[in-house]
């Protein structure tokens, strides 16, 4: 009997120990999956914030500067322009015949004074058409020959710096147009955040930020453009500058002498 009861107190107690491990075993799994579904869901979280930084295009980052960036893109339309066309014109001057002085010597030499006005006449260089004025004055003296040669110089020297103010201008003016915008769009940031009351949210004052911004590095991307653009244009018409007095020189010691 006594061996009857113990057999009986095992049998219990060996399923009762089945019975705690088979629910602690269960527990463990059950907190496991909890743990893994939260990481996951805190994966996809992180992924759909981070996403639209991603996607965040120079088209969308102008779309935010508001209506100043109207403005500025026009700006930035016409220093493109002026650059462009004041390059050709330039350029186009700058490029002379290097025979065109060795033809000029030797009409004056041979006193052909009508091939040596042709020659200019088929020349659009500013330097042709200072030569021509100084063939005209031929049988003058030297300093009235000079003098015409010096005002044709001057017409033709305002003719190239032509709209050149204006990329001088854009390049100070975008700035600060720039700067304006930001004032505006902090101003507009801080007013939307002192009118939300006690729903304030960082992302308002920090997104309002980020757009005034845009404009301040809109107009500081043209008006650096606009001053290179300018500089530039400036060195290409000093060699051309330097070009016209040195061949007028030349051209003064090859009159005849009783000129």
């Amino acid at each position: 009997m006594h061996e009857l009861f113990n057999l009986i107190y095992e049998y219990f107690v060996s399923f009762e120990f089945i019975q705690i491990e088979d629910t602690l075993k269960a527990i463990v799994d059950t907190v496991q999956s909890v743990h893994e579904s939260s990481v996951a869901e805190a994966d996809v979280s992180l992924d759909n914030t981070s996403q639209p930084n991603k996607f965040l295009t120079v088209l969308d980052i102008v779309m935010k500067g508001g209506w100043l960036m109207i403005p500025l893109l026009l700006l930035s339309i016409y220093s493109i322009y002026v650059f462009v066309e004041r390059y050709l014109t330039i350029k186009k001057a700058s490029s002379i015949d290097p025979e065109f002085m060795l033809n000029m010597k030797d009409y004056l030499y041979n006193g052909n004074m009508n091939a040596a006005k042709n020659l200019c006449r088929n020349s659009f260089s500013p330097i042709a058409k200072m030569i021509e004025k100084g063939l005209s004055k031929v049988g003058k003296p030297h300093s009235e020959i000079d003098h015409a040669i010096e005002s044709v110089g001057k017409l033709e020297l305002y003719k190239l710096e032509t709209k050149m103010g204006a990329l001088a201008t854009i390049s100070g003016v975008a700035p600060m147009i720039g700067f304006l915008g930001t004032v505006l769009g902090m101003i507009r940031a801080f007013f939307n955040l002192s009118h939300s009351g006690s729903n304030i949210d960082p992302t308002m004052l920090a997104g309002g930020i980020y757009e005034a911004l845009v404009t301040t590095a809109a107009g500081l991307l043209i008006g650096i453009c606009a001053y290179w653009f300018y500089n530039m244009l400036v060195n290409m018409v000093e060699k051309v500058v330097f070009q016209m007095e040195v061949m007028s020189i030349d051209f003064i010691d090859s009159l005849p002498e009783n000129s």
